[in-house]
């Protein structure tokens, strides 16, 4: 069995990796006929095809910008920053295995049979988020009066952007994708018409707390899926630093050894074999890595200039608030 840990070890470039992980992994699908590590590999292609030809990325980047600047005029007292990345290698592959464990657990336990190739693979058709933008705001308690709450201010504001984002990126060949989701948006300032394509998780937060809302669009310029993401300041701390980030990890691995236990060992192939990646992936040592344009002291001091294990940023916007001494009216 092959597994991404196997290509850290070598000082290769990223690039390298993933052309050396994706063609052994190709050849051994051929000998196996494994359906699922074959649809792997046109994954791991789309990661590499993204970091190589990313020229495309200015020109959709400048794009996004225009939002930022139509965000400048109509709301100048607040603060706000908009953050583009590429997914990084690690997450991504844990990722796709991710999927697959937790698909064939819940099927066995529904079930008490696994799904076939096929139903596996429709599952996995769902990789949208490679490329993503992050709007983040923030309302200076300055623009915020005596007895007005700032937490339901910047949520009345994070809806109202939510519903101008979508009609001004189809202007600029962006189609909205609807989310496939059952549980729609229950906050009353979103658009009814546009409550099928945002997953709420401001809303409906998850079982870690995360809240956010997620956007999918796809570049009919580029030709490939962006996710965009609005949140608080307030909600990205809570997922960048705080509970949602370091609880969330640990009770992630936590489920992911439960999952184990419940599949019986060699009865399914994808799911041992998908287990056995995430398991590997989450136990790695980073100082031990050695990758080009990658080093770590440790499992947080990290220094990485590739997109191994965070994500590659995309140019960055950000706006101060203005009028800092005028009152919000």
């Amino acid at each position: 069995m092959i597994t991404l840990n196997d290509y850290l070890y070598s000082g290769d470039t990223i690039l390298r990796i993933l052309y050396n992980y994706s063609g052994d992994l190709r050849k051994e699908s051929s000998v196996s006929g494994n359906e699922i590590d074959k649809l792997h590999c046109v994954f791991l292609e789309q990661i590499k095809d993204v970091l190589e030809h990313n020229d495309f990325l200015t020109a959709q980047s400048q794009r996004i910008r225009e939002f930022y600047c139509f965000m400048t005029k109509e709301y100048p007292y607040m603060a706000f920053n908009f953050k583009g990345r590429i997914k990084s290698l690690i997450r991504a592959e844990e990722k796709f295995n991710g999927y697959i464990v937790q698909y064939i657990y819940d099927y066995y336990i529904k079930n008490n049979s696994f799904p076939s190739n096929k139903e596996i693979k429709d599952k996995l058709n769902c990789f949208r988020d490679l490329i993503a933008y992050r709007i983040v705001i923030a309302l200076p308690k300055c623009h915020v009066k005596d007895g007005m709450n700032k937490e339901e201010i910047e949520l009345k504001y994070l809806y109202e952007i939510a519903n101008h984002l979508p009609r001004f990126l189809n202007e600029r060949g962006f189609r909205a994708e609807k989310s496939g989701i059952e549980e729609i948006s229950s906050y009353k300032g979103l658009d009814e018409e546009l409550k099928p394509y945002y997953r709420d998780y401001v809303s409906n937060p998850t079982d870690f707390g995360y809240r956010s809302l997620h956007i999918t669009f796809y570049d009919e310029m580029a030709g490939c899926y962006v996710e965009l993401q609005l949140r608080t300041k307030d909600m990205d701390d809570y997922a960048e630093i705080g509970p949602a980030n370091h609880l969330g990890y640990e009770k992630r691995q936590e489920l992911v050894r439960t999952k184990r236990d419940a599949v019986p060992v060699g009865k399914n192939i994808v799911f041992d074999e998908a287990y056995e990646r995430v398991s590997r992936l989450q136990s790695l040592e980073l100082k031990d890595l050695d990758v080009n344009m990658f080093a770590a002291r440790d499992n947080s001091l990290i220094n990485d200039s590739c997109g191994l294990f965070r994500g590659r940023q995309i140019l960055p916007f950000e706006h101060l608030s203005r009028f800092q001494k005028e009152l919000y009216d």
